[in-house]
């Protein structure tokens, strides 16, 4: 005789509600505070309103967009300082990171305490990483100058009040932190990475660095993957530790930043709602075409 057929558990009503929730609480989260506010950036751009009255939204067009791409000045800079701030995550820290994962996985004493004093930085938000290093940058009882008079290297430079200083200051404090992202992300990957490939390339005669660029490099695509999107995206949307170490909304001169001119607009003193969604549409645009372009041609490398 055939076996009996095991029928499927029917979900109880406590199931039901129980997979309700799981499900549907995130996903009207999403919809409320991400694809709702999302929409309203897009269509408020189009847009002249002070953010108090409804009724005097007033429909401009692409006015905003004409305004900020040809007469707003602090937009060029902007842009400029969030490449440069793109360049330089991805030049040092960003390699660095990968740099310590890949010598802190060959299994060196102390190596747990070394993982966790260089992840520590990412334990902390980055506006407190801010106020450590602007502690760290002050011009009277700051580390770095105390450290400087004691080498008596004579005056010291106003890190963070020099427009050609406070960029780079604020770039070396938020390095600090990224490298252990980095690392962190990285010795992840190393884990699951097969040994057997290291032997067989030394077998072959590789040294270290010919193994790691031809072996494990390739091998860890989908971690390289997610290190660029990760370094992209933290670049794009820099804005706590710039916040704290600039003085607030008014960054100063040399440290403007699309995410600072976004927040200075909509809900600074000047209250150009409109603006700011402007500002807000493009750098989304930005986000997603960079994001999109580097997966669409990763993946279709994969697939060929």
């Amino acid at each position: 005789m055939p076996a009996a057929t095991r029928s499927p558990a029917r979900r109880t009503l406590g199931d039901r509600l129980f997979l309700t929730a799981l499900i549907g609480l995130p996903l009207l989260a999403l919809l409320l505070f991400v694809l709702l506010p999302a929409l309203a950036s897009v269509a408020l751009s189009f847009t002249t309103w002070d953010g108090i009255d409804l009724a005097g939204i007033d429909w401009t067009g692409v006015e905003n967009y004409t305004q900020i791409l040809t007469n707003y000045p602090p937009f060029w800079p902007a842009v400029a300082h969030n490449v440069l701030w793109l360049l330089f995550t991805a030049l040092l820290p960003t390699p660095f990171g990968v740099f310590l994962a890949y010598q802190l996985d060959k299994k060196i004493r102390f190596t747990r305490f070394y993982q966790t004093a260089i992840f520590l930085p990412m334990v902390l938000s980055l506006a407190v990483v801010g106020f450590i290093w602007e502690i760290i940058y002050d011009p009277d009882t700051g580390l770095l100058d105390s450290v400087l008079a004691a080498a008596g290297t004579g005056a010291h430079p106003d890190w963070l009040g020099d427009p050609d200083l406070n960029l780079w200051a604020v770039l070396v404090a938020s390095a600090w932190r990224h490298t252990g992202y980095i690392m962190i992300l990285y010795l992840a990957g190393l884990k699951s990475f097969d040994p057997a490939l290291k032997e067989a390339a030394a077998l072959d005669g590789a040294n270290g660095r010919q193994t790691f660029f031809r072996v494990v490099l390739p091998a860890l695509k989908p971690v390289n993957v997610i290190i660029v999107v990760v370094t992209v995206m933290e670049s794009l949307r820099a804005f706590d530790i710039v916040y704290v170490l600039g003085g607030g909304t008014g960054s100063k001169p040399g440290m403007e930043l699309l995410s600072l001119l976004i927040t200075d607009n909509i809900i600074g003193e000047s209250g150009h709602i409109g603006y700011g969604s402007a500002l807000a549409v493009l750098l989304l645009l930005v986000s997603l075409a960079a994001i999109g372009a580097f997966l669409a041609q990763t993946f279709r490398r994969q697939d060929t």
